[in-house]
């Protein structure tokens, strides 16, 4: 039996999450094809909350990230606000401890992100979107997949009964 509530043990592992993209990701995975380790967390509370309390955690998690980057701002909030919309929604078919299907979870939903944000964006006009579509986001949503699996994999126990937001 675990001595921490099941709510914190989830915000534990959000922290080790947010710690991993700030300390492991430049770290580890310098380049365009690094785990998106935010978007982990951010999946990983919207299939176990809400979709509005997902949406909101999107809106935020959007707004930090389009902090760094002023010349696209507002793409990345738009983009996640809905995709933790669409995880909190789809929740019920997710299931949460499943490797194979929190891969292909989290491959389809880094995919739309860099969809939605490159529409959004206005850079579907550009030559490289075929590029950036077909080879850089599926080899970044690739390397997400498996830091979310690595993840889950790793901190199985303390994400099994986190109850929903």
């Amino acid at each position: 039996m675990s001595l921490a509530p099941p709510r914190l043990r989830l915000a534990a592992v959000l922290a080790v999450l947010l710690l991993a993209h700030l300390w492991l990701r430049p770290t580890l995975f310098p380049g365009r094809f690094a785990p998106d380790f935010v978007l982990v967390a951010l999946l990983f509370f919207a299939v176990r909350s809400r979709p509005g309390a997902a949406a909101v955690a999107g809106l935020v998690v959007g707004l930090l990230t389009d902090a760094v980057t002023p010349t696209t701002f507002g793409t990345a909030a738009f983009a996640l606000t809905i995709v933790g919309y669409a995880a909190g929604w789809l929740k019920a078919l997710v299931f949460a401890d499943n490797l194979l299907v929190t891969a292909v979870f989290v491959f389809a939903a880094s995919w739309v992100r860099d969809l939605l944000e490159l529409a959004a964006s206005n850079a579907l006009r550009s030559g490289a979107v075929g590029t950036q579509l077909l080879v850089v986001s599926p080899v970044a949503a690739l390397s997400t997949a498996a830091a979310a699996v690595v993840t889950l994999f790793l901190f199985r126990p303390l994400l099994r009964s986190a109850p929903a937001l």
